[in-house]
């Protein structure tokens, strides 16, 4: 038997139009429904769309659970929202009480009055066919424990497969790409960075979509933090897309009038292949008035050249054929400050080194400029080795259950950006040396993932990935020039949540051209090529220890 679905109310009705994308949202029964998103259309979509069955063993009527995918209006599969009241409140029934719309943006208000909360829902379709969605949560009522706020949409019956993204140290991004079966695919991270296993994004598109032609959707997720990405298909053969922050026990608990602001999403669409949906993206990004405008300056990172063994007059001749080769910055590595003589002591000890640089960075950085390049440095800001002065004087800095000690990654622990003091501690030292030094890039590294991360023996990976937002607006705020380059271990920590606070992405550490070539394409499914830090690799090649020609590897560098 096949039933239309309820009609909208006249007025509550969203339908953007722009970039070549449609976005049809109607409200059904009070409930938020996504109607159609794809390519662009004329005229209005047939009712038959949307036309329902009601199959044996069913519901007695036609339900429209919507974009909250709520048990309380007959949804089966997984929900939009999680949370509870010790117990309470723990199933919701959202309505929408406000509703605004033109022809590119649409703003929510949904309100469930007996779970005493409310959900303010915008979005905007720019002129690149990008959409960008916002969710914040309000408690209204008692205290309130929020496990999960996710974004879902909708997909077409033709995406029929999808595409993510896995990997390791050195070998990011490898492409997987698989049939959507009935069931739920999750991708999740759970290092407090996104990971190098991280997929950046979700893409489900049609069996024949290639590089060039055929459909694709994508969601990407503005976090730094843990997230999860996930496509559920049920048996009927309905499938939705969904993305959001990962919130580990307690890391949310919202008093009476306290919010919740979810991460925004980037949900793209393209008709013209999986490289139509890289181009939306970057022209999106490249929009934004704090994308890089200048050409980017042609960069030698020293430390696949000396790695701990700091030598001024070595460095002065490696910096005399830089120059000549027209290089227009050099970027001093690991090693220049504290006891870091290796990677087991001195990390967190933020003063130049006396062993090493007696007279301190500025004979160095001077000789630099001196020859028309820029000055950039290295720090590890959010990390502390065991073995250096900072953590003999405050053990009590780090992310830390209790008086429980997490495992070392590369000899390291993580600090406490919660921690105002730690906060401060990272901020001034850096500020002090960017200062006094006319430092204006640095390369931001982050060798360890987060794990048993307490704050006051809480879960604490949300605020530390505030914490470091915070600390690099702080930085730019006092270093109005100054660029700065994400790095984790190489490329784990690529992703939309810090863009607007970084200039550069260290795309691996892997510099062998032929592994690069891969990495760097599917990289750039979601980053502009210019945003990605690339290096005309050794030869042979540290990571692999391959031999390949200075034409191919100076051509791949190129690319980024």
């Amino acid at each position: 038997m096949s039933s239309p679905i309820p009609s909208s109310k006249p007025g509550q009705r969203a339908h953007l139009s722009n970039g070549g994308v449609d976005f049809l949202l109607e409200v059904i029964d009070g409930a938020p429904v996504i109607r159609y998103w794809a390519a662009s259309f004329k005229g209005e979509l047939s009712q038959n769309l949307f036309d329902r069955s009601i199959a044996n063993s069913d519901f007695d009527e036609i339900t429209s659970p919507g974009i909250m995918r709520e048990h309380s209006r007959g949804h089966l599969g997984y929900p939009t929202i999680k949370g509870h009241r010790a117990g309470l409140d723990w199933s919701t029934k959202f309505s929408v009480k406000e509703f605004k719309s033109d022809k590119n943006s649409f703003q929510i208000q949904l309100e469930d009055s007996d779970a005493k909360l409310t959900l303010d829902i915008s979005a905007t379709l720019d002129q690149f066919g990008v959409l960008k969605v916002s969710q914040e949560l309000t408690n209204l009522g008692d205290t309130y424990f929020l496990d999960e706020l996710n974004y879902w949409m909708p997909l077409s019956d033709c995406a029929t497969q999808s595409l993510d993204f896995v990997g390791r140290w050195s070998n990011e991004r490898n492409p997987q790409r698989r049939d959507i079966a009935i069931g739920r695919y999750v991708r999740d991270s759970h290092e407090g960075r996104p990971g190098h296993n991280y997929t950046i994004g979700m893409i489900a598109l049609e069996k024949e979509t290639n590089f060039a032609s055929g459909q694709s959707w994508a969601l990407s997720l503005a976090w730094s933090g843990d997230s999860q990405y996930c496509i559920e298909k049920n048996y009927e053969g309905s499938a939705s897309i969904s993305a959001g922050e990962v919130l580990l026990p307690g890391e949310v608990i919202l008093a009476t009038g306290e919010s919740y602001r979810a991460p925004d999403l980037y949900a793209l669409y393209s008709n013209s292949g999986l490289d139509g949906l890289a181009s939306n993206m970057h022209k999106h990004l490249r929009a934004r008035s704090l994308h890089p405008k200048s050409a980017r300056p042609m960069t030698l990172n020293l430390w696949e050249a000396i790695y701990f063994d700091h030598n001024e007059e070595k460095l002065k001749k490696i910096v005399d054929a830089a120059a000549e080769s027209g290089f227009e910055r050099v970027v001093l590595d690991d090693g220049w400050f504290g006891s870091r003589r290796s990677d087991l002591s001195g990390l967190g000890d933020w003063q130049v080194s006396k062993e090493v640089w007696p007279s301190g960075l500025g004979s160095i950085a001077n000789y630099i400029r001196d020859k028309g390049m820029e000055f950039g440095l290295w720090f590890e800001g959010e990390m502390v080795n065991p073995d250096s002065e900072l953590y003999r004087a405050h053990p009590d800095w780090i992310l830390k259950v209790n008086n429980r000690i997490g495992p070392t990654w590369r000899h390291q622990l993580v600090l406490n950006l919660d921690n105002q003091d730690a906060y401060n501690y990272v901020l001034d030292s850096v500020d002090k040396i960017l200062s006094q030094y006319q430092i204006t890039y640095i390369k931001w590294d982050h060798n360890r993932v987060l794990v048993d991360a307490g704050s006051n023996n809480r879960a604490a990976v949300r605020k530390q990935t505030q914490g470091l937002y915070r600390l690099f607006a702080e930085l730019k705020k006092r270093h109005k020039s100054l660029e700065i380059e994400s790095c984790a271990s190489g490329g784990a920590r690529i992703d939309l949540g810090i863009i607007d606070l970084v200039d550069r992405f260290w795309t691996s550490d892997n510099n062998d051209a032929l592994e690069r070539a891969r990495i760097q394409r599917w990289s750039a499914q979601f980053i502009p090529p210019e945003l990605l830090g690339t290096h005309i690799g050794a030869d042979p090649g540290h990571q692999t220890g391959r031999s390949l020609s200075f034409s191919f590897r100076a051509l791949t560098a190129l690319f980024g």
